[in-house]
């Protein structure tokens, strides 16, 4: 406050602003997307408010590739678990597994993802799934989009985010396509809704 004891317009100003954003914040959903992998699991994390989408934090877990599958699981569980305590995020989104052509890398990535839709799945956060294809559309508008292509396009659709890795990428990828299909649902629930409200009144 000023020194003739008269309210300080600009700190009330300030003070608005900072409600407002911390409102906003309270308001917004946070999704977890998860590049399931044995050697390097990509997570991203994001806010959605609104049409809006803000970067949180995005990293790769990576395990000692001289342990054996189960221990490498294990150090994936607790990594993911930690990052899930860290951000807890709303929402959780895992890409599908592509058939391989190696036959047992097709079973260790299975064996990663599992990994990706357990440990959200016991913190009682919700998980979706989404095809590779699905959601280079949805980021990249191209079902064939090289990584490359996507990492600059989630560094245009979240400006100002330093994104770590290619695996790091494309898990943020799986949120912002998450984030995009729960938006589309839940204008759909709400218009149903609305379209249910409107046909009781007639009746």
């Amino acid at each position: 406050m000023p020194v003739d004891g008269r309210p300080d317009k600009h700190a009330a100003k300030e003070g608005a602003w900072r409600n407002s954003r911390v409102d906003m914040m309270e308001n917004a959903t946070r999704i977890l997307g998860i590049d399931p992998g044995l050697r390097h699991m990509g997570w991203g994390v994001i806010d959605v408010l609104g049409t809006r989408l803000v970067h949180v934090a995005n990293g790769v877990i990576s395990t000692d590739s001289k342990s054996t599958i189960s221990e490498r699981l294990v150090q994936l569980h607790y990594g993911l678990r930690a990052v899930l305590a860290a951000h807890e995020p709303d929402l959780a989104a895992v890409e599908e597994i592509f058939v391989n052509k190696n036959p047992r890398s097709t079973l260790k990535l299975g064996a990663a993802r599992g990994v990706a839709l357990l440990v959200p799945a016991l913190a009682g956060v919700p998980v979706s799934e989404y095809a590779p294809n699905r959601i280079k559309k949805s980021v990249a508008a191209a079902g064939l989009a090289g990584k490359e292509q996507i990492r600059a396009m989630v560094g245009m659709l979240l400006p100002g985010a330093l994104v770590t890795s290619a695996d790091a990428a494309d898990a943020l990828a799986v949120a912002i396509c998450h984030a995009h299909h729960a938006t589309t649902n839940a204008r759909v629930a709400e218009m149903v809704a609305a379209g249910d409200k409107k046909a009781g009144a007639r009746i």
